[in-house]
């Protein structure tokens, strides 16, 4: 077996704050969107995949990404941080408008290669999870999933954890399932791999 190339990146940065398309970054980069339930690792799954410690804005208090951000990769690609969804503290109104904003710059975006779904590895899948990946679907994105958290679990839990989320998914063999983990690196390479292998 080949093993992978680490990926480094040398240059990463918040390029733009959006909460509409006039706020969109016009140079034509492709974009990869990472999506997924308030809390469940984005910002931090972002880190780890540009190896910064705190670019995208984590926070222990979920729902507090409530625009779109836009991180300029090697002046070549956009990794773009969605806000998280469902989280039953957001009044009904904000929540609809977050959802919407979302929604709005996934089916308008030329420039949107893939959208990775981040999902906890631990849970199962959400209804909120499972619209959104209905929604990818819909829309002829590759469902790729990455199943953040896997060191929260010993080494045995993950095959069987992996199991559980492709049966609640209803993957197929064309969809890709990583498990991730912030925290050790695990899946990086892995999904670096597939976000540049059709970019």
């Amino acid at each position: 077996m080949t093993e992978r190339k680490p990926v480094i990146i040398n240059n990463a940065s918040l390029y733009r704050v959006a909460v509409g398309k006039k706020n969109y970054p016009e140079d034509g980069l492709p974009e990869i969107a990472f999506a997924g339930r308030s809390n469940v690792g984005k910002s931090s799954l972002i880190n780890a995949m540009l190896g910064r410690k705190s670019l995208a804005r984590s926070s222990q208090s979920p729902g507090k990404t409530r625009t779109i951000n836009f991180y300029r990769v090697e002046d070549e690609l956009y990794f773009v941080d969605l806000p998280g969804y469902g989280y039953a503290k957001m009044k009904r109104t904000e929540a609809s408008r977050v959802g919407k904003m979302a929604e709005n710059y996934i089916v308008s975006r030329h420039t949107l290669k893939h959208i990775v779904l981040v999902a906890d590895i631990r849970r199962d899948p959400s209804e909120n999870d499972a619209m959104m990946l209905g929604f990818m679907r819909k829309n002829n994105f590759r469902v790729i999933i990455a199943a953040t958290k896997a060191d929260k679990l010993n080494r045995s839990e993950i095959v069987p954890r992996l199991n559980a989320m492709k049966k609640k998914f209803s993957l197929t063999d064309g969809d890709v399932l990583i498990p991730f983990s912030s925290e050790t690196k695990t899946g990086r390479e892995e999904l670096w791999e597939v976000i540049l292998a059709d970019k």
